[in-house]
C-alpha cells in the first residue's frame, strides 16, 4: 500500500456546526477590521497596535508572507467573521506544528467558537496530517489564554524566559503547551463533550 503524503501548507477549509475556517486572503480585511479593532484583542499579541483598516491590512499581508497556514473564522449562524487563527511553526519532517495567532472579536470570546475551532484544527492535524505533536504558546501574562489552552486538555510544558521582544520593547516570557498523538483521543472526547454542551 502506498502512503499518500499531503503537503501541509496547501490551504484547506475546515467546517463544523458553528464555524467555518477558510484560508485567509486580503479580501477578508474589511470583515476582520469590523470585528478586530479592540485593544484587548491585541494586548498580548506580537503585532503592536492594530487600530485601523490599514493596520489590519498590514497585519494580513505580514501573515500571508509567512510560511504559515492562516484561517479566517466564520461564525455560521451570523455569517460574520469572528476572528482568525493559524497553523504556524510547521515542521512536516518532524510531524509537528503549532496552533496560534488566534484572536476573536469580543462578542465571540468565551463562546463555542474557540472550542470548535480548536476541535477542527486538532482533528485535521492529527487525523489528516498525521501529526505526532501540536503545540501552543502564549504570553505568561495572558492568564485567560492559558486557562483556555488548559481547558481543552493541552499539557503545560514550561516557560521560555525572555523568549521574545514585543513591539513596545517589553521582554515576553512564553508558556508552552502541547498535545501528543497518543493524547488526541482523550482530548477529542473532551472537546466533543464540550461542544454538546455548547
Amino acid at each position: 500500500m502506498v502512503e499518500v503524503v499531503i503537503n501541509w501548507r496547501i490551504p484547506v477549509t475546515l467546517a463544523g456546526e458553528h464555524v467555518r475556517l477558510e484560508p485567509m486572503t486580503e479580501a477578508h480585511v474589511p470583515d476582520l477590521t469590523a470585528v478586530g479593532l479592540d485593544d484587548g484583542i491585541w494586548e498580548h499579541m506580537l503585532y503592536g497596535d492594530v487600530r485601523t483598516e490599514d493596520d489590519v491590512r498590514s497585519w494580513v499581508r505580514d501573515i500571508l508572507s509567512r510560511p504559515d497556514l492562516p484561517f479566517v473564522v466564520i461564525h455560521l449562524a451570523s455569517g460574520r467573521v469572528a476572528g482568525a487563527t493559524r497553523y504556524l511553526n510547521i515542521t512536516q519532517e518532524h510531524r509537528g506544528l503549532e496552533i496560534g495567532g488566534t484572536w476573536y472579536g469580543l462578542e465571540f470570546q468565551r463562546t463555542v467558537v474557540n472550542t470548535e475551532c480548536k476541535y477542527l484544527l486538532l482533528k485535521y492535524a492529527f487525523e489528516s496530517l498525521n501529526c505526532i505533536r501540536v503545540q501552543f504558546k502564549t504570553d505568561l501574562r495572558n492568564e485567560r489564554s492559558q486557562r483556555a489552552i488548559e481547558r481543552i486538555g493541552a499539557k503545560r510544558e514550561g516557560v521560555l524566559r525572555n523568549h521574545m521582544i514585543l513591539p513596545d520593547g517589553c521582554f515576553r516570557d512564553s508558556v508552552f503547551y502541547s498535545i501528543l498523538d497518543r493524547e488526541w483521543l482523550e482530548v477529542k472526547t473532551r472537546l466533543e463533550k464540550m461542544l454538546q454542551i455548547g
